[in-house]
């Protein structure tokens, strides 16, 4: 079968290999994939700063979604001809997080889906949604699962209430559609004004350009009558988790997700002390919310939010992670198999 690998740290070092057949053992399900997404993490991972101990040569990539070819001895819950996408943390089924559970990721230590052909845990695949494309199912392991974690899991949002969600990439787009579900009045930010544009037409209801304001925080406050936002998704990091802070209320929550403007920060923890807010990492989730999640995408009939679709060759998978890299995009970057 064909296969990307990442043989150095450097995406002009994405290239085009043959690697032997897989067959499913025991537990274990073959799958030919059909589409894949990306996400930052696969972008950073290329260059050698997601995890610069990281063995290779790698195959990329955390997410994708394809057809059953045929399962090992066993499995009961999948068979030939079905369509399937896979979970992002394999070896986390459901509770806590652990050292174990965070130990087994796809794409980095482990292979990813960046291949014609791969076997998997029939534990960490899930059924396709019946109204969604393969390349639709590619977009949900990792950015939806995060979004989800940390509107419903960790969240637990609830209709009526207040969150921001900061930028247009793909977990904010589905923190959109998880919040707007949920009932949730929601302030988006960005820097482009088209972006803002288009998460209005998605059911956003107060729109701030961060760039054109600078004190965002005190305006998303103002939004609020001065009482300030339930919940913010902070996908900014350092750059933006002072104003989050400004915005929050007390008690309220920040799901700290994203380093987008870097990793370390002078936080002024008074203020995060006296009015007793909530930091909380996310990080993915367990295959129990995976399913739940699945689930309410099923029943609204939601659909992920693409951006541009780029083949499965080295031209196309070398242009998929320079677009990323761009961060002109808006909604999801697929790879297609077909």
């Amino acid at each position: 079968m064909r296969a990307i690998e990442l043989q150095s740290f450097s995406v002009d070092s994405l290239r085009m290999t043959e690697r032997p057949d897989p067959t499913p053992k025991p537990g274990a399900v073959l799958v030919r994939v059909k589409a894949c997404s990306l996400n930052f993490r696969d972008w950073l991972m290329a260059l050698g700063q997601y995890n610069p101990k990281q063995k290779l040569p790698l195959i990329p990539v955390s997410d994708g979604a394809g057809e059953v070819i045929s399962a090992g001895d066993g499995v009961r819950d999948f068979k030939a001809g079905d369509r399937v996408l896979g979970h992002f943390f394999p070896a986390w089924e459901s509770g806590e997080p652990s050292v174990e559970k965070f130990s087994v990721s796809m794409g980095g230590p482990f292979d990813g889906w960046l291949c014609e052909q791969r076997t998997f845990p029939a534990s960490a695949l899930a059924h396709i949604p019946a109204h969604l494309s393969y390349e639709e199912a590619a977009a949900l392991p990792c950015a939806a699962l995060t979004a989800w974690s940390a509107i419903v899991t960790l969240g637990k949002v609830q209709p009526g209430e207040r969150v921001l969600i900061q930028g247009t990439g793909g977990v904010a787009l589905f923190a959109l559609q998880f919040a707007k579900l949920a009932g949730a009045e929601v302030i988006m930010t960005s820097s482009s004004d088209e972006k803002l544009a288009r998460v209005k037409a998605m059911g956003a209801d107060h729109l701030i350009n961060y760039k054109t304001d600078t004190s965002w925080g005190h305006t998303a406050r103002a939004l609020t009558g001065g009482a300030g936002l339930d919940h913010i998704v902070e996908l900014g990091g350092a750059g933006t988790l002072m104003q989050s802070i400004r915005a929050i209320r007390p008690g309220g929550t920040i799901s700290m997700i994203g380093v987008l403007s870097g990793p370390g920060h002078d936080l002024k923890i008074p203020l995060v002390v006296m009015q007793q807010i909530r930091l909380q990492g996310v990080t993915v989730g367990a295959k129990d919310g995976f399913d739940a999640m699945l689930r309410a995408i099923s029943l609204s009939e939601l659909k992920p939010v693409l951006d541009e679709r780029f083949d499965f060759s080295e031209t196309g998978v070398r242009a998929a992670y320079s677009h990323m890299g761009g961060g002109s995009h808006f909604g999801k970057i697929v790879l297609t198999f077909d």
